[in-house]
């Protein structure tokens, strides 16, 4: 037993990929079935998927004392690689294949003024959490505000102003923060906001903005209406690494000094 034991560790070590798509396979099938037990599917399986990729991440991290929580087990280091930026990315580019020209241009006027007052309003909120915090640089309050609009945003922002690696990490904290409650939320409003079409996603990613979240919460609510939340979701961090260094921090270092 030992022996076969031994073998099927090295063998799992060996195929890390081909591990985590098992484990996270496993882990959707038993989240969608506690969804539908527990909740009766009201607490949507993704959102029951997403909390326990957190906890497995936290207890990863405990057991080991790294820094990529369940991904420091050399058994799941395979996660690692499926959660990283290369697959992420290639995920976040293929969804805009997925969208029609057509319905994004019935979003019209209201998809690009999404955009705008989602980048503006997340930028705002986390500016004045900031300063209610007791930051009172303009580069820290720049910062933090730029990663509560992405927590890509964030560091953009901040190796541009040249904050410190810790206001850094507190803006990627802040953009985390929102992916999660976005990615959660999601499912359980949706049906309260009208969110069931082409349109109300394209204007509700531009609004989030966070694509991640978006994408994840709009695949527990119609797997099809993931590309147009994602399209402007991609824009909004574009158009957030524009103008949270540039035209945001002169508004700020107007106002704070």
């Amino acid at each position: 037993m030992t022996v076969f034991l031994d073998l099927a560790s090295r063998v799992l070590v060996k195929n890390g990929l081909i591990t985590a798509f098992t484990l996270v396979g496993i882990v959707i099938f038993l989240s969608y079935f506690l969804s539908g037990r527990l909740t009766k599917g009201r607490l949507h399986g993704s959102a029951v998927a997403i909390s326990i990729g957190l906890l497995l991440g936290y207890i990863g991290g405990v057991i080991t004392g790294g820094e990529k929580g369940i991904a420091d087990i050399p058994l799941f280091a395979g996660i690692g690689l499926l959660g990283g930026s290369m697959l992420r990315d290639l995920a976040i580019v293929s969804t805009a294949f997925g969208a029609g020209l057509t319905e994004l241009r019935k979003a019209g006027l209201a998809g690009i003024l999404s955009l705008f007052l989602g980048v503006i309003i997340s930028f705002v909120v986390g500016a004045l959490i900031a300063f209610f915090f007791g930051y009172t640089d303009p580069v820290a309050i720049t910062t933090i505000g730029a990663g509560a609009v992405t927590y890509i945003v964030g560091p953009v922002t901040g190796t541009a102003l040249g904050a410190s690696s810790e206001i850094i990490a507190l803006s990627i904290a802040a953009g985390l923060v929102k992916s999660i409650l976005v990615m959660l939320i999601t499912p359980l409003v949706a049906k309260r906001i009208g969110l069931n079409n082409p349109q109300s996603a394209v204007i509700y990613g531009g609004m989030m903005g966070t694509t991640s979240g978006v994408a994840a919460g709009l695949g527990a609510v119609d797997p099809k209406l993931v590309p147009y939340g994602a399209m402007p979701a991609t824009f909004y961090t574009g158009l957030g690494c524009l103008v949270a260094p540039s035209l945001f921090f002169l508004i700020v270092r107007g106002l704070v000094g």
